[in-house]
């Protein structure tokens, strides 16, 4: 009967790392007003923390754009390089539980990240709330 259930606990383990799979990589991000690509975001799992981080490594304009509006150590940072998604905790077949910098105005939102199965768009949700009540999605592509 114990190994049933460790079996068991492992597919469902596996199955949810299977699924969160798929959203890490590197995505192009889009700017929802022009639908310009704007930068490359690499979404990763951390090996010391476990949980998941979207750092741009690419920007298609303004690559020395500074971080201006950000607060506290991410102020006046090269906007390049900068971890802009983190502690996202894996959740089924999604990352939530972390937050999403915006560069553009230095505010952090609550977020949760997933897959549009019919597009494959990953969707990133940024909200004021830990609900996601209150917010907007974004949809960048691989």
């Amino acid at each position: 009967m114990r190994n049933i259930v460790l079996i068991a606990a492992f597919m469902l383990s596996y199955s949810a790392g299977a699924q969160v799979s798929a959203i890490l990589g590197e995505w192009k991000t889009v700017d929802d007003k022009t639908d310009e690509i704007r930068s490359l975001v690499r979404i990763y799992q951390d090996t010391t923390d476990g949980l998941y981080y979207g750092k741009i490594v690419k920007m298609y304009k303004y690559a020395d754009a500074v971080c201006d509006k950000c607060e506290g150590a991410d102020k006046g940072k090269p906007i390049l390089g900068l971890v802009i998604i983190s502690g996202m905790k894996a959740d089924g077949k999604a990352l939530k539980g972390g937050t999403a910098l915006d560069p553009e105005n230095g505010k952090k939102y609550y977020a949760s990240i997933s897959i549009n199965e019919k597009t494959g768009k990953l969707v990133l949700r940024g909200s004021l709330d830990k609900r996601g009540l209150f917010g907007r999605n974004q949809y960048w592509i691989k």
